[in-house]
C-alpha cells in the first residue's frame, strides 16, 4: 500500500486546537449517531484531540473505539480528552488512513472527520476503510468545502483568503472542497450508489461569542500555525499579507451583524 503523500496544511498549533477541541459529535458527527449502538467497535480515522472520540466512546460502551492520528503528539490530547470524559474504552495509535495496520473485517464503524480533504489519494483511503470495515458495518465520512463558505458582510479581503488557502491546500495534496467530492469519491472506490446515502449539513456562526471565536481563531491561524509557513514557504503569499488577511479576519468577526456558515459533505457507506 503507498504511504501518505500530503502535507497536513494545518499543523497542531494552538489557533488549530481551539477549532478542534471545540468539535462534539452532536456538533460534528450527527448524521452518524442513529447508527451507533452500544457494544460496537468503532475505529475513529484521524482523530485529532480526541474531543469527537470521546463522545463516540461513550455512546458504544461496553464496545470500543480505536483512535489514530498520523500524528502522535497530537494523541497525547486525544489521550487527555478521553480521561477528561470518564471513558476507558479508547485505544490509541498512529495510522495512516492510507495503510491501517488491521485486519480485514476489525471495525463494525469507521469514522472520519476532516480527514479525506488533507490525504494525498481519498479514493485508495476510502477502499482502506472498506477493507477495515465489517460486512453489515457502516463507514462515515465528513468534509467541510471550502469553496462554498459563505459570509456575510462582504469583505473583499477575505476572498482572496481563501483562494490562498485553496492553492496552498492542494499544493500541500489535499482537496480544500472536499465536501462536494465525497459521493463521487465513493462511487469511485467501489461503493454501489445503493450503499451510499450522501447528506450535508452546515457550521454557523453568528452570536457575538461565536463570531469573536472563529474570527480570532483564523486570524490566529492565518499567521501563526503550520499553515503560514506553507504559504509563505511556497511562495503564495507573504508574511505581510497574511497579516492583512488575519485583520480581515477580525474586521468581519467586530461586525455586529455578522455571519459565516461552514457547509459540509457527509457520507454513510454500508459494507
Amino acid at each position: 500500500m503507498p504511504k501518505e503523500t500530503a502535507v497536513y496544511t494545518h499543523g497542531h498549533h494552538e489557533s488549530v486546537l481551539r477549532s478542534h477541541t471545540w468539535r462534539t459529535a452532536a456538533n460534528s458527527a450527527a448524521y452518524l449517531l442513529a447508527e451507533l449502538r452500544p457494544g460496537q467497535d468503532v475505529l475513529d480515522v484521524g482523530c485529532g484531540p480526541g474531543t469527537i472520540t470521546a463522545d463516540l466512546a461513550a455512546l458504544v460502551a461496553p464496545g470500543t473505539v480505536t483512535a489514530v492520528d498520523a500524528a502522535e503528539e497530537v494523541l497525547d490530547k486525544a489521550r487527555g480528552a478521553a480521561e477528561a470524559a470518564g471513558v476507558d474504552n479508547v485505544r490509541f495509535a498512529v495510522a495512516d488512513v492510507h495503510d491501517l495496520d488491521f485486519p480485514d473485517d476489525s471495525f463494525d464503524v469507521v469514522h472520519a472527520h476532516q480527514v479525506l480533504q488533507h490525504v494525498g489519494d481519498p479514493v485508495r483511503a476510502l477502499r482502506e476503510l472498506r477493507r477495515v470495515c465489517r460486512p453489515g458495518g457502516v463507514i462515515a465520512a465528513r468534509d467541510a468545502d471550502f469553496g462554498a463558505f459563505a459570509w456575510f458582510p462582504a469583505v473583499p479581503v477575505l476572498d482572496d483568503w481563501r483562494e490562498v488557502y485553496r492553492r496552498v491546500a492542494r499544493a500541500n495534496g489535499g482537496e480544500p472542497d472536499a465536501g462536494r467530492r465525497l459521493l463521487s469519491w465513493a462511487r469511485q472506490a467501489g461503493f454501489p450508489d445503493a450503499a451510499i446515502t450522501a447528506t450535508a449539513t452546515t457550521w454557523c456562526f453568528a452570536t457575538p461569542e461565536e463570531r469573536a471565536w472563529w474570527s480570532g481563531l483564523w486570524a490566529d491561524r492565518t499567521t501563526a500555525s503550520d499553515y503560514a509557513g506553507l504559504a509563505v514557504g511556497g511562495g503564495h503569499a507573504t508574511a505581510g499579507r497574511l497579516a492583512e488577511f488575519a485583520g480581515a479576519w477580525r474586521a468581519w468577526g467586530a461586525a455586529e451583524d455578522a455571519w459565516f456558515m461552514v457547509p459540509h459533505g457527509e457520507i454513510l457507506c454500508r459494507v
